[in-house]
């Protein structure tokens, strides 16, 4: 691939690969350590310096780099898709963070490997590519390493900026520098971005419009989570007829509101059931009695209990179960958002067939809110009222919670269309399989 770059190196980059090369040694230290304490082992914890422990697998290779969990495990789709289309493709996925690794290790796809990523220092960056020699480096949401990228570039190395997001702190940020941002991401080939706020938040960057392309969210399209059949069986069939709601990953500072609106629920419907899903299961005892104090009455989860015909709350405080209660009941408020905590995936409720109801506070995901939001999968708010109100107009009406049950599932699929044509875009911009003519000369 000819090198598209015409954008020259600024002072502030000079600045930084200096300042890189001077504080390696304390930027070693610091990783290294974190890794150390996590229980990784010494010939692992070295690839932070470019030094890998597998292999360069023979054939075209497509290198992911993500910031930690979130980031790594959306790609996983991608990857099966990419795999499908060019079953001679082998796939790398870098990632800084342990717990990454650790869950990408127990999802890798067919032909799929993981290694830390090198530090943004030049001889670490140089060792990795070395080594790997990727094909095509995709680069995913916000991820931008200046020398990994640079280097990549001049190494001949096709670069894609997928999912691009960035938060409004970052733009006004990048927009500063204004010429040091069009040069990082001068060296992208391609960027695909989550939505048309994205291309114009790059655009005032100093991106190249004509390599900005909208692609598809990928935590749309993760595996669904995953679903104990005989629990979900079992609950189901203790819990009944009952109209049930859930109230998922809340936090401290949100279940108050939670349970007043459940309380004046209960008002026009008597054996409603709220299914307390707290974040953080080890708050338990204090949900408990949180519950009782509002004078409801509640059964734990994690005592192995089910729902009876008298309890009004079931504070499932257990881990990994979250899925069972999306499939259990469509109808789901998403905590993490009353507060400015940042907000959860709405993307797991929508998989399993539910809509979303969320705060103002989901920042994490605003931009994917304010579209679900528009087209109808998902509503805002803001307060106990207000969310009694939501919920109970999907109670009482239950067409308009298909209504928007409908406009999720369309969501999904369009995103899943936009896929195809992102597995396309990516082909098109690696070497030919060897063997075969490239067309493009």
């Amino acid at each position: 691939m000819s090198d598209q770059s015409q954008v020259r190196p600024t002072l502030l980059y000079h600045l930084y690969r200096g300042a890189s090369a001077l504080l390696a040694p304390l930027m070693w230290s610091k990783v290294a350590g974190k890794l150390r304490q996590h229980g990784v082992p010494e010939a692992r914890v070295r690839e932070r310096l470019g030094y890998a422990t597998l292999p360069r697998p023979a054939g075209r290779l497509v290198w992911f780099h993500a910031a930690s969990v979130g980031e790594s495990l959306s790609v996983l789709t991608l990857i099966h898709r990419l795999g499908e289309a060019a079953p001679d493709l082998e796939f790398l996925i870098t990632s800084g963070t342990p717990t990454s690794a650790d869950l990408i290790a127990k999802r890798l796809p067919p032909r799929t490997r993981h290694q830390f990523p090198p530090l943004d220092t030049g001889a670490a960056v140089a060792r990795f590519l070395d080594h790997w020699k990727p094909d095509l480096g995709i680069f995913v949401e916000s991820e931008l390493w200046p020398q990994m990228l640079v280097r990549a570039r001049e190494a001949g190395v096709p670069l894609v900026l997928l999912n691009a997001r960035l938060s409004p702190k970052s733009v006004a940020s990048w927009t500063k520098r204004h010429a040091t941002a069009r040069f990082l991401l001068d060296q992208f080939a391609l960027m695909l971005t989550q939505n048309a706020q994205t291309a114009v938040n790059l655009k005032a960057m100093g991106a190249d419009p004509a390599r900005l392309k909208e692609g598809s969210n990928l935590k749309a399209l993760s595996d669904p989570l995953p679903v104990d059949q005989d629990t979900l069986t079992e609950v189901r069939d203790a819990i009944g007829p009952r109209p049930v709601w859930v109230a998922s990953s809340t936090h401290e500072g949100e279940e108050e509101t939670v349970l007043a609106a459940h309380k004046a629920l209960l008002v026009d419907h008597p054996d409603l059931l709220l299914l307390l899903a707290p974040r953080h299961p080890n708050r338990g005892d204090q949900l408990e009695a949180m519950i009782a104090e509002a004078g409801l009455t509640s059964i734990r989860r994690s005592r192995d209990a089910l729902p009876r015909t008298s309890t009004q709350v079931y504070l499932a405080d257990t881990l990994g179960e979250v899925g069972i209660w999306y499939s259990l009941c469509p109808l789901v408020f998403l905590g993490g958002s009353l507060r400015e905590i940042g907000g959860h995936n709405p993307f797991e409720v929508m998989q399993a067939g539910g809509a979303v109801l969320t705060g103002p506070g989901g920042y994490n995901f605003a931009e994917s809110f304010a579209e679900l939001i528009e087209v109808g999968a998902a509503k805002e708010v803001t307060s106990a009222e207000t969310l009694t109100h939501a919920v109970g107009a999907w109670l009482t009406e239950p067409h308009t919670l298909d209504t928007a049950r409908d406009r999720a599932r369309g969501f999904l699929a369009r995103q899943s269309d936009q896929m195809d044509q992102t597995v396309t875009a990516l082909l098109q911009l690696m070497p030919p399989p060897t063997g075969e003519p490239d067309d493009a000369g």
